[in-house]
């Protein structure tokens, strides 16, 4: 079975740290790695030099943190021709709301704990109806303040609860930035499994299945955007035309 690590969050302008990172992932046995950048397009020439750095499948994502309804419409705007997936992270309810009825976008994000506090079942049931995701994130209960690590995991516990009472469509990441706090996903299944009591076959689909839908759902709109500019013509095909 292929596990996901769906974020991973990169500087794409230092490759020797990307390098330390996806080298230590290897180690791990991390064998689906999905890549994160923050609001900005990684080069295909980029791309090709990682792939050829290592063995792990590796995928993309852009991540847009937004603050209105105004931002967020001009930022789908200008990301609309992505090849990637493409997240949102915002503490605005509307922002939220806007995004889950978008079929441009694929995840919205409440990794951050003071974010997390503001999802609504009316998110999640967008969601739902369009065929995106919600994503939760471990990287906070791994915070060295015991005060605050117990609140983190307080409050991400009653809205993981909450998801799946909802039947949400989620998935989890661990979206660590210290390269010490990396795990392999089975490790973070076990943490879900234990602390948060999740069971077993719904942590299945959340790191196997969930991402594979995602990733599918992007290859199918990158197909669709081909087909808009195709059209068959006698004698062959002409692109660029609608």
């Amino acid at each position: 079975m292929s596990y996901f690590e769906s974020r991973l969050p990169l500087n794409f302008d230092d490759f020797n740290d990307i390098q330390n990172r996806l080298n230590f992932c290897e180690r791990l046995g991390i064998k689906n790695l999905i890549l994160e950048s923050q609001g900005k397009i990684v080069p295909l020439n980029l791309k090709k030099k990682i792939k050829i750095e290592t063995k792990i499948n590796i995928f993309y994502r852009i991540n847009l943190r937004i603050d209105s309804v105004d931002e967020i419409t001009f930022q789908l705007k200008k990301f609309d021709k992505i090849s990637d997936i493409l997240s949102i992270e915002s503490i605005n309810k509307k922002v939220q709301l806007y995004a889950a009825k978008d079929s441009r976008v694929d995840i919205i994000s409440f990794s951050d704990t003071k974010i997390l506090k503001s999802l609504t079942p009316g998110v999640i049931s967008l969601t739902k109806q369009n065929n995106s995701f919600i994503e939760f994130s471990l990287a906070p209960i791994m915070e060295s303040n015991k005060v605050l690590q117990s609140k983190n995991f307080r409050i991400l516990y009653r809205f993981i609860h909450l998801a799946n009472k909802l039947k949400a469509n989620y998935i989890i990441s661990g979206n660590f930035v210290d390269i010490y706090d990396f795990r392999h996903p089975r490790a973070l299944i076990s943490v879900c499994h234990t602390l948060l009591e999740i069971p077993l076959l719904s942590l299945k689909k959340i790191f196997i299945e969930n991402p594979k839908i995602i990733l599918e759902k992007v290859r199918d709109r990158n197909i669709e955007k081909l087909e808009d500019k195709m059209k068959i013509v006698k004698g062959g095909i002409k692109y660029g035309q609608k």
